[in-house]
């Protein structure tokens, strides 16, 4: 019988993988997903990371402005990837409509 071989990933791995779902809001399975690992490995890294408070180190020297800016950027980056992805679908619309 082969013997299994265990993944090791670095934790500047880890944490990006954490980051994917966290800063830019995908979902936990989709990024699994993408980056080969299971769904249940990245809620543990994603709960480790919360018990830690690992990658929001910068946020917690924020001032009450800077942390309501950088709330602020945040909602705005989300509505403009949502008009983005909207734009793209109406462009590949009119793309097949025209053929």
């Amino acid at each position: 019988m082969l013997g299994s071989t265990r993944r090791r990933f670095t934790d500047e791995y880890r944490a990006q993988a954490v980051g994917f779902v966290r800063d830019e809001g995908r979902p936990v399975a989709e990024v699994a997903r993408n980056i080969g690992v299971h769904e249940m490995t990245l809620r543990n890294w994603l709960k480790k990371a919360k018990e830690s408070g690992g990658g929001d180190s910068a946020d917690r020297d924020l001032t009450d402005s800077e942390r309501a800016e950088l709330e602020r950027l945040r909602a705005e980056n989300a509505e403009l990837k949502m008009q983005v992805a909207f734009a793209k679908k109406v462009a590949t619309w009119f793309a097949k409509d025209q053929r």
